[in-house]
């Protein structure tokens, strides 16, 4: 009986498809991916799996672009607010860590006016970018920065009267935690641009594992492209693991005495800001005994890099911060005496580094919130830090001005507040609190008159009763209005007056629930699927 003998496939093809299959398995399962407006959850020509907004928001309008059938599906959708100071998209982040956050926003004319808004975007306590949105042109914002707690959120804010803020897509990707490593907990990055020197078209997931977007750029200004001659390349030798595909082209020039120079006029501003600025470098030839390429790297006319000497079937990476880059700033690769070769690059990533984050509101004030939040279901679409970035504070809720807000106050009047009072005793800064014309029941909490900086407690027009504790009829620092509570065990329950406990506009709203799924698409069964068919195809 003849027996079928399997061809010897090589250990290192083998090891390279399990590492492909890890990463791939790793990076599709911490991918969020959120079409906002969307009506049905579904999978692009990627692989990425989107899902609707419905599980992170109910604040707002779906609306559909004008001709859909002209960009990619993301961008057919959108949600857009007519109300409230900042609407946020909260997100899920197991563990924290360090994350890449992609905000994308297409006008499309969705509303007829031929009027693009420009809006602000938020990413938890802190200001990001200000949206300046187009007639026919995507406009996207990407930050790398760190979690501190369990999930992120992004946030859209109104800047003028009329200029209504949407969304259209919204991604979150998790990295590594030595990814970016120049990067202080207190910075985040900006993304400015992500260029792949010479490549033939936009490289992105499944080629880049973290779904960067790294944009195609053309030789130009006496620039040439060059081609790597393998298709061998391991760009696992550095930390921030560039995809192979963008260090298999690099632009160069003709000769050894040619300069490559590249301008930044396109991607910072006029005025100087820090950057951060990652260069990759990948020799395109197996370069015989007797060749050399040795190059410097010069910002504008300081020398930062000494000598470059590209890897073949590899990557070196170099990392430039300086405290002030502007439109201005240029970057030249001269080569050395001893070259033999012309300088080359092959990818490129700028960034302004945004220093002075916030780690926003304190935390046990913030917990105490969401005790409130998730007792009063009506009060469970606020998200996003309740303070910050000023002077967009949640409407509810009053703050102080320190770097780490204290919530003072909660204007909770006319809210449709039903049930018992849950224990916010953690919000001790609190200075007034306004519960008044609600149907709030039973007894009032002891801990109301412990609270050491109350002033003002208004439960007027609910549905309170049981006797008033001793640590508010005790206490002369707080005024306490009660009135409208015939239920209450006091002398002094007459009808409130026209003026107390009533809010000069209602405030109820729509019942809503923030909870987040508790679940993402895992693509490693399809993974395994599509490896072990490639494995199949390869031995037979």
């Amino acid at each position: 009986m003849a027996t079928n003998h399997l061809p010897f496939v090589p250990p290192l093809l083998l090891l390279l498809l399990l590492l492909l299959l890890l990463a791939l398995s790793t990076s599709a399962s911490n991918f969020t991916s959120i079409d906002c407006g969307a009506s049905d959850s579904y999978k692009d020509e990627n692989g990425t799996a989107w899902e609707t907004d419905e599980s992170y928001i109910s604040n707002g309008e779906n609306r559909v672009v004008q001709n859909p059938d002209s960009v990619p599906e993301p961008m057919r959708t959108l949600r857009v607010f007519s109300s409230r100071k900042k609407n946020c998209y909260p997100v899920s982040v197991p563990g924290g860590g360090r994350v890449l956050v992609r905000a994308s926003f297409y006008y499309g004319n969705y509303d007829k006016n031929s009027s693009p808004p420009t809006f602000a975007l938020q990413f938890d306590a802190n200001s990001w970018e200000t949206v300046v949105t187009s007639m026919d042109q995507v406009v996207s914002h990407e930050a790398i920065y760190d979690v501190f707690a369990e999930g992120t959120a992004v946030c859209v804010a109104q800047l003028e009267q009329g200029q209504l803020p949407f969304v259209s897509a919204i991604e979150v990707r998790t990295l590594e935690t030595d990814m970016y490593e120049g990067l202080d907990s207190s910075f985040a990055l900006l993304l400015k641009g992500r260029l792949a020197f010479g490549a033939p078209g936009v490289v992105r997931y499944p080629s880049d594992a973290y779904d960067r977007i790294w944009d195609p750029v053309a030789a130009s200004d006496g620039l040439i492209t060059t081609k790597s001659d393998t298709t061998v390349m391991d760009p696992t030798t550095v930390k921030d693991n560039p995809p192979a595909d963008v260090l298999l082209h690099a632009i160069t020039t003709a000769n050894v005495s040619t300069d490559v120079v590249l301008f930044l006029s396109e991607l910072l501003p006029t005025d100087p800001v820090p950057a951060y600025i990652n260069l990759y470098f990948a020799e395109m030839i197996h370069l015989g005994s007797n060749a050399t390429n040795s190059f410097q790297v010069y910002v504008d006319d300081d020398r930062v890099i000494d000598a470059v000497n590209p890897p073949y079937q590899t990557v070196a990476e170099y990392l430039i911060m300086r405290k002030a880059a502007s439109a201005s700033t240029k970057i030249t690769l001269t080569t050395t005496p001893e070259a033999t070769l012309p300088p080359l690059i092959s990818a490129m990533e700028v960034f302004v580094a945004r220093g002075g984050l916030s780690n926003g509101t304190d935390a046990s004030d913030v917990g105490a919130l969401i005790v409130l939040q998730e007792k009063f279901e009506v009060l469970g679409d606020w998200t996003g830090d309740p303070c910050l970035p000023a002077p967009y504070t949640v409407e509810w809720v009053g703050c102080s001005s320190d770097p780490t807000p204290r919530i003072t106050a909660l204007y909770l009047s006319g809210y449709g507040l039903s049930g018992d009072l849950p224990d916010f005793s953690a919000l001790t800064a609190l200075q007034t609190i306004d519960m008044s014309n609600n149907s709030i029941t039973g007894r009032i909490p002891e801990f109301l008159g412990k609270l050491p900086d109350l002033k003002e407690l208004n439960l007027a027009d609910n549905k309170l009763s049981g006797a008033i504790p001793s640590s508010l009829t005790e206490n002369n620092n707080i005024k306490l209005t009660i009135c409208g509570n015939p239920s209450l065990s006091s002398s002094d329950q007459k009808p409130c007056d026209s003026s107390m406990g009533k809010p000069s506009t209602p405030r109820a709203t729509k019942s809503s629930s923030t909870s987040l799924k508790e679940s993402r698409r895992n693509l490693v069964v399809v993974l395994v699927a599509v490896i072990s068919l490639f494995l199949v195809v390869l031995m037979t």
